[in-house]
């Protein structure tokens, strides 16, 4: 595993156990339709995930890019897939995402090289 990719999955798990140790209900309540809102229904998880990353690089956040792209992987999506996903985004978010296009492009070649290593 990449060092960046492993730094991503450990802060982002240290930091999602932080906050909901918090106890904060609002928090909690956030974190699981989160969570419900990715599982397998009308739309496959795939097809959600996708959305999720077409959104989150519309929105130009890194950090929910990353995790999305994660997941695609997880999901068995092929390169080709998640790019075709990435043009759309930046078909709606326009030039303003192609630096977010660029990291995210860079972090799939990450678990691409962790698929291989």
């Amino acid at each position: 595993m990449s060092d960046r990719v492993r730094r991503f999955r450990e802060f982002r798990e240290r930091m999602n156990a932080r906050l909901l140790d918090a106890g904060n209900l609002d928090l909690k309540r956030f974190f699981a339709l989160d969570g419900s809102v990715y599982r397998e229904g009308a739309l496959p998880v795939r097809t959600k995930e996708l959305l999720g990353l077409v959104a989150s690089t519309v929105l130009r956040c890194d950090d929910c890019i990353s995790y999305h792209l994660i997941r695609c992987k997880e999901e068995g999506l092929e390169d080709e897939e998640i790019l075709e996903a990435l043009t759309v985004a930046l078909i709606v978010g326009g030039s303003i995402t192609i630096p977010h296009l660029r990291r995210a492009v860079d972090f799939l070649d990450e678990l691409a090289a962790e698929e291989d290593g």
